[in-house]
């Protein structure tokens, strides 16, 4: 069977967006991208900042409530549902609960073949992006960086404190069937 989805996981600030931009010019066919950057941008406001929605804490910390989890079902199914009619999908996400969250996921796209990419950096590289994106809360990037990581099973790992985004873009493609 050939890869339908790749999932990028990684904390904030990891360097998971150039990869995608990288993998979608190598890529041999048309891959669409979606990351869950996609879809906070595009929450309601009455969901940013609420128990119920999503919220951020003063040292990075990211809280889920009810409603966002009921937002992020459909969104998933949705993507599962492209990836079943035959759309090439390229996931940013960012696994909270580590393999808790892996394994969620893969209840949503257990009918298609993914291919699950681990995208690392050393946290003091990523708070650094952090600070110069400017558009993330401080201390995210360096309470990610490994904690997403915890108990998740990768196909492939790259680390972008180390490797520039296109090597880690071949270096993922070499997985790609």
């Amino acid at each position: 069977m050939a890869t339908q989805v790749i999932v990028l996981n990684g904390g904030s600030s990891s360097g998971k967006s150039a990869i995608v931009r990288c993998l979608q010019r190598i890529l041999p066919h048309p891959w669409i991208s979606f990351g869950v950057d996609d879809l906070i941008a595009r929450l309601p406001p009455a969901l940013l900042g609420s128990p119920a929605g999503l919220s951020f804490g003063p040292h990075g910390e990211v809280d889920v409530g009810g409603d966002f989890l009921a937002v992020q079902h459909a969104w998933l199914v949705g993507i599962a549902a492209m990836a079943d009619a035959g759309a090439r999908i390229i996931l940013d996400e960012v696994f909270l609960g580590g393999g808790a969250s892996q394994e969620r996921l893969g209840g949503y796209l257990a009918d298609v073949e993914v291919l699950w990419a681990g995208v690392r950096c050393p946290p003091a590289v990523a708070a650094a992006r952090e600070i110069a994106r400017g558009d993330r809360v401080i201390g995210m990037a360096a309470a990610q960086a490994e904690t997403v990581h915890e108990g998740v099973r990768y196909d492939v790992e790259v680390d972008t404190g180390r490797t520039e985004s296109l090597d880690c873009a071949r270096a993922i493609a070499a997985h790609v069937r």
